[in-house]
């Protein structure tokens, strides 16, 4: 998002992006062996407790020996970009010049592909660090239609991971994501405007909305993060990748009848193209 060789000096551009100038030079200090590997066991406890906030994972941590304070879950909650899921009111603001759009899919009957897609963003735990990773599902076949991965929370990685897809599979009538700063930012809800797509939202902390994402990152980090060290970023990148391949092309689902998401996609493609 900043270009650091445009004319524009750095301070103005932070302000047009409504980012702290601060960010924009400070270097992040390395996150410390004993920091990335609590991180990782938050990671696995938030897949098996979403409901859990920092004083409940302080308390599950402790119970498993380690020493660590509310404030440092919560921080490290906050660095891997994950809340607990619960109902509770939007007191929150969004970000300045960013609109949050209501929820589209509440009683809404996904009957066929490119009905509806949803994005979302995941921590990825790694050896030594950690990246993001953002995908683009069609809710209707659950195949993964982009991915992304990203060392930084850049709305950057979200917004081509969208382009890959829709110039790949044309669009969808609605577009659900959560309430996070890259899907508000018009980086991101001005590619769906400028393509005429609806823009849903999920309620916040409400993560039964956007849940076909969730079972995605569920099978993601158990079939292969959780297996895997992955040495660097470039390892992270090619190793799911091969995973999703799989995920979309051999993997098959209950829910689906035993098909694929590629299958269950394409098969149903004709009907939507005859109709």
């Amino acid at each position: 998002m900043i270009d650091r060789s445009h004319s524009l000096p750095l301070a103005r551009q932070a302000r047009e992006l409504g980012i702290s100038r601060g960010s924009v030079y400070y270097l992040p200090r390395p996150v410390s062996e004993a920091d990335l590997a609590i991180m990782r066991r938050i990671d696995e406890l938030h897949l098996e407790f979403p409901f859990a906030g920092s004083r409940m994972l302080r308390d599950l941590l402790r119970q498993e020996g380690m020493k660590i304070g509310r404030q440092h879950v919560a921080t490290l909650m906050k660095k891997m970009a994950i809340e607990a899921i619960y109902r509770r009111p939007n007191t929150s603001k969004p970000t300045p010049g960013h609109k949050v759009y209501p929820y589209l899919l509440r009683k809404l009957a996904i009957v066929r592909p490119n009905q509806v897609w949803a994005t979302d963003i995941s921590y990825i735990p790694m050896a030594k660090g950690f990246v993001y990773l953002v995908a683009i599902v069609d809710w209707f076949s659950r195949k993964v239609l982009a991915w992304r991965v990203s060392i930084t929370m850049e709305a950057d990685f979200c917004v081509e991971a969208l382009e890959e897809a829709l110039a790949r599979f044309g669009k969808p009538e609605i577009l659900n994501t959560d309430q996070g700063s890259q899907f508000t930012s018009m980086a991101f809800t001005s590619v769906l405007l400028r393509e005429e797509i609806a823009i849903s939202m999920d309620g916040r902390g409400a993560w039964r909305d956007n849940v076909m994402v969730e079972r995605l990152w569920r099978s993601v980090k158990y079939e292969e993060v959780y297996l895997h060290a992955y040495g660097g970023v470039s390892e992270a990148r090619s190793s799911i990748g091969r995973y999703l391949s799989f995920y979309n092309s051999r993997r098959p689902h209950s829910s689906l009848a035993a098909k694929t998401p590629d299958q269950t996609y394409f098969d149903n493609l004709p009907m939507l193209m005859a109709a």
